[in-house]
């Protein structure tokens, strides 16, 4: 077991481990500065002095170096004002030098010797000629670094299509790889418009239930395939694969139609057998469209 304290950055909801200062006292929500591979850093305390499992942590730990004073708060406040400056700068030169890139945002390091740009593009960027005159400008050594679309969406924040802010700006620490076979799994149209995000992409929350659906898919009947029912065959209409119930279209004798909702276990059918290659060959069955928001 080691002693550790939780510690989140700005624009980032992963929590980072550090050795807290041996007798002191850590409150939630308080600053701290620390060691990073990329120097001294500002953080926030999340979890307090706590005992942590040494296979739940990486070894060794960077230590915390003291909580945030006030002139620490000022540096970091300071930092923050000189971003809207930084930023129209750097958009103005990139418009000069038509550049194919999309600004999307930008931070000081703690010591303010360091501007790192954050930028999106479909194509590599020679932006050589732009940090020799970012660096003339703000006399710091420059960084740009390039991020997917997915970053992007975590970086800028948002209200996602549930009405709720996106999971991956406010509190997912990775991206977990997400699929059309999940979509399918859950029984959803696959209208980009309905399972894609703010960023383009297939939505994160796909992936959190997919277990259950990967399961549960397994147990019901196909969708427009024909099961036995209690009252004779018929064509299966719709799944719910929470109440695991199907509704089915049986054909009367007499030509009449009638719909009728049917345990799952209640029906007689041929359950599908899983391949290997499922996740693989997904994509050869959905449009263009849906093609594009897995690029």
């Amino acid at each position: 077991m080691a002693k550790i304290v939780g510690v989140k950055f700005k624009n980032t909801a992963k929590i980072y481990y550090f050795a807290p200062e041996e007798g002191v006292e850590y409150q939630e929500k308080s600053g701290v500065i620390v060691e990073t591979a990329k120097g001294l850093e500002y953080g926030t305390i999340v979890i307090g002095v706590t005992d942590m499992p040494d296979d739940k942590i990486v070894h060794p730990l960077k230590p915390v170096i003291r909580k945030a004073t006030e002139k620490d708060e000022k540096t970091v406040r300071d930092n923050e004002q000189k971003i809207p400056e930084a930023l129209e700068f750097a958009n103005k030169k990139i418009e000069e030098m038509k550049l194919n890139m999309k600004l999307v945002g930008c931070e000081y390091a703690f010591d303010g010797k360091k501007l790192a740009f954050f930028f999106t593009s479909d194509n590599r960027v020679d932006f050589r000629e732009l940090v020799k005159v970012l660096a003339s400008k703000f006399h710091v050594r420059i960084e740009l670094r390039q991020i997917g679309i997915r970053d992007e969406t975590k970086l800028l924040g948002g209200i996602a299509p549930c009405g709720r802010e996106c999971c991956c700006a406010s509190y997912l620490s990775d991206f977990a790889k997400v699929t059309i076979k999940m979509a399918k799994n859950q029984g959803l149209h696959l209208n980009p418009g309905k399972i894609s995000g703010l960023c383009g992409r297939l939505m994160c929350c796909l992936e959190y239930e997919n277990e259950y659906y990967a399961e549960a898919c397994k147990k019901v009947p196909k969708l427009g395939g024909t099961v036995g029912t209690p009252e004779g065959d018929g064509v299966v209409i719709s799944n719910d694969m929470l109440k695991m119930i199907c509704k089915v279209k049986i054909t009367k004798e007499d030509g009449s139609e009638v719909y009728k909702d049917f345990p799952v276990d209640r029906l007689k059918f041929k359950k599908a057998k899983p391949t290997d290659n499922d996740d693989d060959d997904q994509d050869k069955t959905v449009s263009e469209d849906m093609k594009k928001i897995l690029d």
